[in-house]
C-alpha cells in the first residue's frame, strides 16, 4: 500500500515535514494548550461519582443506541452527554441527556462536536 506524502507542518511559519498535521514539536504544544485549556477529567465533573453512575447506566443501557438504529448489537461503553454539558452541572448530571454508544460513535460524535479533535 502506498505512503501517504509528507506535507509541512500547520504550525504557521514551520517548515518541517509532518505525515500528520503537525509536526512532533508542535503536537505537543498544541496538546498541551488544548488540555490546559479543558482541564483535568475531575475539574471537569468526571470523578468518582460519575464513575459509579456511569457504570450504573451501562448495566441498565447495556447496548450501543446508534448501532440499535442500524440494527447492530454492539456493547456500550461510554456514557454520552447527548447535548454537551461545557461545565453546567446540572446539564451533566441529567440523565435524560445520556446515551450509551460504542467508542466509534463516541468518538465520531465528539470530534464532529469539537471541530475535529477539540481543535477550533
Amino acid at each position: 500500500m502506498p505512503i501517504k506524502p509528507r506535507r509541512p507542518c500547520s504550525f504557521p511559519g514551520c517548515p518541517e515535514l509532518t505525515s500528520g498535521q503537525y509536526c512532533n514539536e508542535h503536537q505537543k504544544q498544541i496538546t498541551k494548550a488544548y488540555d490546559l485549556r479543558r482541564g483535568s477529567a475531575a475539574q471537569r465533573g468526571y470523578d468518582a461519582r460519575w464513575t459509579k453512575a456511569r457504570k450504573r447506566y451501562l448495566k441498565e443501557h447495556p447496548l450501543c443506541v446508534e448501532c440499535l438504529k442500524a440494527s447492530k448489537l454492539t456493547p456500550a461503553n461510554v456514557v454520552d452527554h447527548i447535548i454537551p454539558h461545557r461545565g453546567d452541572k446540572s446539564l451533566f448530571w441529567n440523565e435524560s441527556n445520556w446515551q450509551s454508544l460504542c467508542s466509534h460513535h463516541h468518538n465520531s460524535k465528539t470530534a464532529k462536536e469539537d471541530g475535529r479533535w477539540g481543535y477550533r
